[in-house]
């Protein structure tokens, strides 16, 4: 099913995602906990995702990079700011340097992913707030929007097991 609708408003400074999926909410909470399959979804595709950290606890870091199809590598950083499981789960999301250490010239955003059964299947929402229209246009130049569907697109493979 994954991405069945995005919205972009600038005066909320917010971009939501919604996706659907035919599994459990406890399922589908998986794809974040588990580093494993968060990397086999993350990044969109050709950028596949590499989790070299991940302390799911309030307050613990994800840090991961993605190579690109040149061997070119896009690092990032999360730092989770409560984890409600299976139901909600909020992190700041940043650029990362080579070192993996937050990139200081670019704002981060913050995430709010919510988990919901709709009668059988799980809705994921996901709200990223951003500091400005400016970055907010900044990332969706940089096909945030894009890269985002693309990769959600990918968790119905994960949730198979495939």
């Amino acid at each position: 099913m994954a991405v069945v609708s995005t919205h972009r408003d600038v005066a909320a400074l917010t971009l939501t995602l919604v996706a659907e999926f035919d599994a459990s909410v406890e399922r589908v909470w998986q794809v974040w906990e588990d580093p494993r399959q968060l990397e086999r979804w993350w990044g969109p595709p050709g950028w596949p995702a590499t989790v070299e950290q991940h302390d799911f606890v309030v307050g613990g870091w994800c840090r991961y990079h993605m190579t690109g199809p040149e061997g070119e590598k896009s690092r990032g950083w999360w730092t989770f700011t409560a984890i409600d499981a299976p139901r909600r789960l909020e992190f700041d999301d940043g650029f990362a340097d080579e070192n993996g250490d937050p990139v200081t010239t670019m704002d981060s955003m913050h995430m709010a992913i919510t988990l919901e059964d709709v009668g059988g299947t799980t809705r994921m929402t996901s709200v990223t707030t951003f500091t400005s229209a400016e970055q907010l246009e900044q990332l969706s130049e940089m096909g945030m929007e894009e890269g985002a569907r693309q990769a959600m697109g990918q968790i119905d493979e994960v949730l198979a097991g495939a």
